[in-house]
């Protein structure tokens, strides 16, 4: 796996997964993760958890939410190794969340990747979100 199947690849299809699963379809998004028992989820919209068979509850749960999403995907920071890369960034926008209006949405994540079968997949991914900035001036 190289740094530019990472940069090229995998972000432009982490980007449409985004997407999707901000439009309410979560498979695309599940496509991208690792099967282990050592992946992990800090949700924005649902709990914390670990292990794919529960990860891949929470991601249908948590997309069945989900409507009319027009968010971006923004990196702020990305590096790959050779078999571990990291992101940094935001995803902002507006989306409808259980059938309510559409609003607006900034959600901070972290996610991490594996290289596993001759693809970037995503073993942990952590999203918040973010704190009004109190520091001086703002």
């Amino acid at each position: 796996m190289t740094v530019e199947d990472f940069s090229e690849v995998t972000l432009r299809r982490q980007r449409v997964a985004n997407d999707a699963m901000y439009a309410g379809d979560p498979e695309p998004f599940m496509a991208m993760w690792s099967r282990s028992e050592d992946v992990s989820l800090f949700g924005a919209f649902g709990p914390c958890k670990t292990g794919w068979p529960a990860l891949s509850e929470v991601f249908r749960w948590v997309g069945g939410r989900f409507s009319n999403g027009a968010m971006r995907t923004e990196f702020e920071v990305v590096h790959a190794g050779t078999e571990l890369a990291y992101t940094v960034g935001y995803e902002r926008g507006e989306l409808s969340v259980d059938g309510g209006p559409v609003g607006p949405v900034a959600i901070r994540v972290t996610q991490m990747y594996r290289a596993e079968e001759g693809q970037w997949r995503l073993i942990h991914r952590h999203g918040d979100f973010a704190p009004v900035d109190e520091s001086p001036g703002r």
